[in-house]
């Protein structure tokens, strides 16, 4: 199981529940106010960064559609709040969790490094447990070890659960990697950008389902028969969504000629709708790997509740 293009925002996010979890568990799971603080905090992190809540929020659901956060409501509390789940998903113990946790949040790093800046998290006496450590991350694909440039006499190591980007906001490119979470190529860059609705963490977002519509349309236009109440519902959303009339696109007949507001130049190819994303068979592995671990994780709660 392997996460290769998480952005910026993902993974700061990410990092820094892994790190309140044990560093502040008075405080865990995270609120998104007290979440984004600590993705802004001027300390122990490596860009500094000043993402607002909609960035923060957004890429906490991202996660949860991979599997590696979930929501989170205390029993004396009302607002939301976050917890990670990345041991299940990864499938990594304390040592390494600590260790990959401070590389999220700082980047490459020194053995020397990361054995001073992860003693809060977990038990390193040594360097060689430090450089056991990060074989073991190595030899999952989680971590690996940076070549030294001029100047520099020890060893870094990188993560490699997303590219460093350009910038704070991830806008870079992420590598050659190639991403295992199920996301398109061309969504793997949007999903960024694109605000992520507030509601429940398997939400999707509208992209398939506009490309899943248009190509219903198409099929519909070609064989001459009507869309669904479903899909012209659902078009409608998505035009007040953008900012458009909602009664733009549904009151013209199937088949009708555009307007010329909408026609395309003379000699201009047809704009052909955007076929669904394809989700690949190793992200639906690592969705059913967290599953069942929620699934575990649930029945033991129960268990421990029908003792009681």
């Amino acid at each position: 199981m392997h996460f290769a293009e998480l952005t910026a925002p993902e993974q700061r996010v990410l990092g820094c529940l892994i790190e309140k979890r044990w560093t502040t568990p008075d405080q865990y799971p995270l609120s998104l106010n007290a979440l984004r603080l600590a993705c802004n905090q001027s300390t122990n992190r490596d860009p500094v960064t000043n993402y607002d809540e909609a960035t923060v929020r957004a890429a906490a659901q991202r996660l949860s559609l991979y599997g590696l956060t979930r929501l989170a409501s205390g029993h004396s509390s009302r607002a939301i709040k976050y917890r990670h789940l990345a041991e299940e998903a990864l499938g990594l113990d304390r040592e390494q969790l600590a260790i990959l946790c401070v590389l999220l949040l700082r980047g490459p790093q020194t053995p020397g490094e990361l054995k001073s800046r992860s003693d809060r998290m977990a038990s390193l006496p040594s360097l060689d447990d430090v450089e056991r450590v990060l074989d073991e991350l190595g030899e999952r694909g989680y971590a690996r070890r940076v070549p030294r440039r001029p100047g520099q006499k020890e060893d870094r190591f990188e993560q490699l659960l997303g590219g460093d980007g350009d910038g704070p906001d991830g806008d870079g490119a992420v590598g050659d990697r190639t991403a295992e979470v199920g996301i398109g190529g061309d969504a793997s860059a949007a999903r960024s950008a694109a605000p992520v609705p507030g509601g429940e963490p398997g939400y999707a977002g509208t992209g398939q389902n506009a490309s899943a519509v248009a190509a219903r349309s198409a099929a519909s236009s070609q064989t001459g028969g009507a869309s669904s109440p479903a899909d012209a519902s659902l078009r409608t959303g998505m035009s007040s969504h953008a900012g458009a009339s909602p009664s733009a696109g549904a009151s013209s007949p199937v088949g009708a000629a555009p307007s010329a507001a909408t026609a395309p130049p003379a000699g201009a190819s047809p704009v052909q709708p955007r076929p669904p994303d394809v989700v690949s068979p190793t992200a639906l592995e690592m969705r059913v790997t967290a599953l069942e671990a929620e699934v575990r994780r649930l029945r033991a709660a129960l268990d421990a509740l029908r003792t009681n």
